[in-house]
């Protein structure tokens, strides 16, 4: 594996999921991590897996609070802080008329403003020490909205705008910006929309697996890119798609009549491997 000059990293969403696998990569490349998550000891255990190249942090990010001493951590005992990856998020699936408002409203506070609480926090930090990485993990449903996901989906467009606004007003600054949109991910998150109806679009292709979507991050945050979609070879497509209303409901009703058989066939393999 390759190995780089040793990066602070903070990730967040790191007790499972793509935040442990990118954690465990970025250990792995010879970077110093934070594993933040508000699963507290099941950030623990990644962190004890992977080492002395990682510390455990509670972190509940739609806690302003809880995002300051978090960075206070960092900057206690690293001095500083090079890499904040945000990763963390929730889904809620379901019809939008079958999912409760709460859940809706919990979405975009986890899914968009923690992101951007963490961002707004860690700014004025990175403008002063000159130097700074965000490093946002968003989502290719911030081009194409499923149903079933609608507001998963509506916190992931808000993300990268905001993100990629915040770019633009610093451009000429230190900081550097990078969004990666991965595709359907092996995650306790996929699991949950595999054990709804509502959501068969998020099986339309195979998932990759968590570690590969983690060095997919980490060689976009090494190269400094800007924007990186999964899959590559389909993203094109699927951005034109997404600007085209017309055709986003002409499809639908095909796309998911192939989900659903390919979320039925990933049922039937599960159940015959149980």
């Amino acid at each position: 594996m390759r190995k780089t000059k040793e990066k602070i990293v903070l990730v967040t969403g790191g007790a499972s999921g793509i935040g442990a696998a990118i954690a465990r990569a970025a250990a792995a490349q010879g970077h110093r991590v934070l594993i933040a998550d508000i699963d507290v000891a099941g950030a623990d255990r990644v962190a004890q897996d992977i080492g002395e190249r990682a510390q455990s942090v509670a972190l509940d990010i739609t806690s302003d609070a809880q995002w300051s001493a978090a960075l206070d951590l960092a900057w206690a005992q690293y001095g500083r802080l090079d890499v904040l990856i945000n990763n963390a998020a929730i889904v809620r699936t379901g019809y939008v008329r079958n999912v409760a408002m709460d859940d809706h409203a919990l979405t975009l506070e986890v899914n968009a403003m923690g992101p951007m609480r963490g961002m707004v926090a860690t700014l004025p930090r990175f403008r002063e020490q000159g130097h700074g990485h965000f490093v946002t993990v968003c989502s290719m449903t911030a081009f194409l909205p499923f149903p079933g996901l609608a507001s998963y989906a509506a916190a992931k467009f808000a993300l990268r705008a905001f993100h990629l606004g915040l770019a633009m007003e610093e451009r000429d600054s230190p900081l550097n910006f990078t969004i990666v949109h991965p595709t359907s991910t092996e995650t306790p998150m996929l699991e949950a929309e595999a054990a709804s109806d509502e959501v068969p679009m998020a099986f339309l292709s195979d998932a990759v697996s968590a570690d590969y979507v983690a060095q997919v991050v980490l060689e976009a945050m090494r190269r400094r890119k800007l924007e990186v979609f999964m899959p590559a070879d389909r993203a094109k497509f699927v951005r034109r798609l997404g600007g085209n209303a017309a055709e986003l409901l002409k499809i639908a009703g095909q796309a998911e009549q192939l989900g659903a058989h390919n979320l039925a066939e990933r049922r039937k393999g599960k159940s015959e491997a149980a």
